[in-house]
């Protein structure tokens, strides 16, 4: 059963268009990557999916229902949750306060964000012992677990994640590995878009393969991975 369903999409900001015949399936429960180089669309496809872009064409059904005629605000009660490039934490507020912030869309079940709290600071013990600390003094790594936490306070079906791995060292690249296969094991269907083809290939089953707003490719990761083409444009084999 397929939980997100994208037929024909186009997008484009002021006129200019930066995905063009964008055809993707992605089962419930699966781990599926997009891959490219920087600029292919990779970041405009999941804000696409979130009711972030401006001006779309085509359709996205999510679990079912519709959602290009929604606003971006009403996609998360439905079970999606994205985890943008960049983070964008909130500095000045604690670690605590950014991860209870990603639970508002539950707030009418106080059990259930407290159980999620406690999940987060299992699945990053170090966010538990930093909670009262200021989310902006915190490492580049702990900042994406704040990030990645904060989404899934909210209990999503889908997790969309924007370069996780941007900026950070070797070391915790490989944590982040084993993080994103913790949060997959648990049930979360995740769609990540990355330019690190080696992460998204080792944590991913499947992988579409963008370039200059268009799917060039796709298939198994273990296939893709041995693909020469892949090899040679974004592996450097």
């Amino acid at each position: 059963m397929n939980i997100l369903e994208i037929e024909n999409l186009e997008a484009s900001y002021d006129g200019i268009p930066v995905l063009s015949e964008i055809n993707i399936q992605i089962e419930k429960g699966s781990f599926a990557a997009v891959i490219g180089a920087n600029t292919a669309g990779k970041s405009s496809l999941l804000k696409s999916i979130s009711g972030l872009m401006p001006h779309l064409n085509g359709t996205i059904n999510f679990d079912g229902q519709s959602l290009t005629r929604l606003k971006a605000h009403e996609i998360p009660f439905l079970g999606i949750a994205h985890v943008p490039e960049g983070r964008h934490i909130f500095p000045m507020m604690d670690v605590r306060e950014n991860l209870l912030l990603g639970g508002f869309v539950k707030k009418g079940n106080a059990a259930e964000v407290a159980r999620n709290l406690e999940t987060i600071f299992d699945l990053f013990p170090k966010l538990k012992e930093r909670a009262s600390q200021l989310a902006g003094t915190l490492s580049g790594g702990e900042q994406q677990m704040v990030a990645i936490g904060r989404a899934l306070m909210s209990s999503p079906k889908l997790l969309l994640l924007d370069e996780p791995s941007h900026g950070l060292a070797p070391k915790i690249v490989q944590e982040l590995h084993d993080t994103l296969l913790n949060i997959h094991a648990s049930g979360v269907t995740i769609l990540l878009v990355e330019q690190n083809t080696k992460l998204a290939l080792s944590v991913a089953t499947y992988a579409f393969v963008l370039q200059t707003g268009k799917i060039v490719l796709k298939g198994q990761s273990s296939a893709l991975m041995d693909d020469p083409r892949i090899k040679k444009a974004y592996l450097g084999i």
